[in-house]
């Protein structure tokens, strides 16, 4: 008898550059443990990250910024990740690229200020009040019309709930008559009515009936448990760019016009500043009546040297704002000129702004880090090296860079499958080598054959 092993058919999640990086790797105290969620090394930029980590959950960062500034291939995006994970899903986190900013429809800033917005989370916890139950009786009461005549208005609705636990008769608005109706509710139904809005929903048909007949299209559902008074608390999660997005588009009516606009695809257009200082009035009346509590959260602008004179000018006055998210920047230059300007500042920003950043180095790797990150990189490609093929691999990574030396894992193991291996050997590594340049053989090529190329 033969018996195989199926593979398993849940989606497996896509590799990508940063796959392995599942959190900073601190210890309780805060020490940076040497090799950990998939960091190695760089002790001291992980250490100064966790307790940017601490601050924020405390709610004692925001308005503040804070700059990853190292070489190329360091881990600057890594440690925003891990930062990312080390917050939880809860906190909202939105990563950007300086160039996103230079759009040819929106402004500069309003770009800054949609992506600022998306990075402020609002936690609204709301009370609501329900009754729910299978309907026992409904019956309308009708008195005579006001304007006269021989036509009669329904003055109120008698409604009997019955639960697990009792039952109750309610007497309803009108309105919620209208709603009844709508719904199509009948005698038997499972249906749940909010005390607030006074909102109807039919849930489905009580499955005492469920016997009646052979053939039929209800779906049943069981007699609902507890009170037919009940409270429940629910707690909802929107960043204030929802808020901003919902407010600004008005739902179409049913006329003509409306409906052409809903069916073309609308452009993207600016969100006023006015309809924004609305919506902050809404949501701190909200924070003073204890109804919603702010959750700052985190802006990552990577490659931020793209920015110029104006986006700086405007993230000045952005970090000052009352509803301001922490902001993360990454740069890997040294001095520079600030776009746009002949003024050169190290990291290619302003002084001024370079003044309200706490800034973060990242240091570049030696070799036994680099075959750590390599080691760890193979283990999430699935990939199998020798003691060996690991050390040819870091050396390639001294002399070129490690961001080469990851990207020759993927057509190394296809090269040694070719051969007719499972794992990656130093032959197939130095085939793959011979193949592909790096940048730095690219440049010393172009150097030698100069005359060959235009320039």
């Amino acid at each position: 008898m033969k018996i195989e092993e199926v593979q398993s058919t849940t989606k497996r999640q896509r590799i990508a550059t940063h796959t392995h990086i599942k959190g900073l790797g601190l210890e309780a105290n805060g020490r940076a443990i040497p090799l950990a969620a998939g960091f190695v090394g760089q002790v001291g930029a992980r250490e100064a990250a966790g307790l940017v980590v601490d601050m924020i959950r405390q709610k004692k960062m925001a308005g503040r910024a804070l700059l990853l500034a190292g070489p190329p291939g360091t881990g600057k995006t890594a440690l925003a990740l891990g930062i990312c994970q080390e917050l939880g899903s809860k906190v909202p986190f939105c990563p950007m690229v300086g160039s996103e900013v230079y759009s040819a429809e929106v402004k500069k800033t309003e770009v800054l200020m949609e992506n600022f917005r998306r990075a402020i989370g609002l936690r609204i916890k709301e009370n609501k009040e329900v009754y729910e139950g299978e309907v026992t009786e409904l019956s309308p009461e009708e008195t005579e019309s006001m304007t006269g005549g021989y036509s009669k208005s329904i003055s109120h609705v008698i409604i009997g709930l019955k639960t697990v636990k009792g039952t109750k008769q309610l007497k309803l608005d009108p309105t919620i008559y209208d709603a009844l109706i709508k719904e199509k509710v009948a005698v038997g139904d499972v249906i749940y009515i909010e005390a607030n809005s006074g909102a109807v929903k039919r849930v489905g048909r009580s499955d005492a009936f469920a016997t009646e007949f052979d053939l039929e299209a209800e779906e049943y559902v069981p007699l609902p448990k507890g009170e037919v008074h009940k409270k429940k608390e629910i707690v909802q999660d929107v960043t204030l760019h929802d808020l901003d997005a919902a407010n600004a588009r008005p739902q179409g009516g049913q006329d003509i016009l409306s409906l052409m606009g809903q069916m073309m695809k609308p452009r993207k257009t600016e969100i006023t500043d006015k309809l924004r200082q609305e919506i902050n009035k809404v949501v701190n009346k909200y924070i003073d009546e204890g109804v919603a509590e702010l959750v700052p959260g985190v802006l990552f602008i990577d490659e931020v040297h793209i920015l110029d004179m104006e986006c700086f000018s405007y993230l000045n006055r952005a970090l000052e704002s009352s509803l301001s998210p922490i902001v993360i920047f990454a740069t890997n230059r040294g001095i520079c000129n600030v776009r746009g300007t002949d003024m050169s500042c190290p990291h290619g920003m302003p002084v001024d702004l370079l003044d309200r950043l706490i800034i973060i180095r990242t240091e570049t790797y030696g070799p036994a880090d680099m075959i750590q990150i390599l080691a760890i990189r193979a283990q999430v490609e699935e990939l199998v090296l020798d003691e060996e093929s690991l050390a040819f691999l870091g050396e390639i990574g001294q002399q070129a860079s490690l961001r080469h030396a990851v990207q020759l894992l993927s057509p190394a193991s296809i090269v040694a499958r070719m051969n007719g291996r499972d794992n990656i050997c130093k032959a197939d590594l130095e085939e793959v080598t011979a193949l592909y340049l790096d940048a730095k053989s690219s440049a010393r090529l172009l150097q030698e054959q100069q005359e060959k190329y235009i320039s």
